[in-house]
């Protein structure tokens, strides 16, 4: 029998003892003193924050568009990086499909048959019918946009009324889309209440929660709300503070310090009562 995405997700968590997501964003005119400003300067960047970050991660999160720009050597740069994964992690392809139909299909089988991910953000605008492909595969994980940390997004996700704001009505539709167990959500760290009310509706839900560091939510937040209490429930994105700890040759090494730095607060957290 299967393991349902949604039962690896918790089991990775609690082996790892860790909530960290590392993303991988990597900006070309960002990258350290050293390394080429090409497409295979981005591979071998990712490729030692991956090495010097992975023992204290339990995902690592790749966003495509900053590989997807690049054209085909970005693509290719991108299945290089998402090869260097570790399997004992949770890989999370960042690119926020969403179609209908076949489109949908196609999306699903670039990201979890030719490419080695587990899980893909969505968008769940589209409904069901556009979900289904996506979530077909129990192994398979699909993340949904649901209370997003930036700030444009409470024109729309709050709309119509506090009371009934579309984000909560997204929460409850993904939470009977979960038939295989395999769909979660993402809440952005910078919407503490927002993502309490959302933890309550969806107690077993996975998340993925972005926007702590750079984006300045609230980590003690991020972990208490939307842990869980045994801290198997979520996994909590840091990109730029992490990838851009130093701007030098000892770039991989300061990103390993500050990987180590967050899953150790996270751990102090969750042990920690409010």
């Amino acid at each position: 029998m299967n393991t349902s995405f949604n039962t690896r997700f918790r089991q990775t968590l609690a082996a790892r003892r860790s909530l960290l997501c590392v993303g991988l964003d990597p900006e070309m005119e960002k990258l350290p003193a050293g390394l080429p400003r090409t497409p295979q300067g981005l591979v071998q960047f990712c490729r030692e924050i991956i090495a010097a970050t992975a023992q204290y991660a339990a995902a690592f999160k790749v966003n495509f568009a900053f590989f997807e720009g690049l054209g085909n050597a970005g693509w290719e740069a991108l299945a290089q990086v998402a090869a260097a994964l570790p399997n004992e992690v949770i890989r999370i392809a960042d690119a926020k499909r969403g179609d209908i139909g076949n489109t949908a299909r196609l999306y699903a089988a670039a990201v979890f048959r030719e490419l080695p991910f587990d899980a893909l953000t969505a968008s769940p605008y589209l409904g069901e019918d556009a979900a289904e492909p996506f979530l077909a595969d129990e192994m398979k994980g699909v993340f949904f946009l649901c209370r997003t940390s930036n700030p444009g997004s409470a024109s729309v996700q709050l709309f119509p009324q506090q009371e009934q704001p579309l984000y909560l009505h997204v929460a409850r539709e993904v939470m009977r889309w979960n038939r295989k167990e395999n769909a979660g959500l993402v809440v952005g760290a910078t919407q503490t209440v927002e993502l309490e009310r959302v933890r309550r509706e969806c107690p077993a839900l996975p998340f993925l929660i972005p926007g702590v560091g750079a984006q300045g939510g609230d980590l003690a937040s991020a972990v208490r709300l939307g842990g869980g209490a045994n801290g198997d429930l979520a996994v909590i994105n840091a990109s730029r503070t992490i990838m851009y700890a130093a701007r030098d040759q000892h770039f991989a090494e300061a990103a390993g310090k500050e990987a180590e730095r967050l899953q150790r607060e996270m751990q102090r957290l969750l042990a920690t009562p409010a």
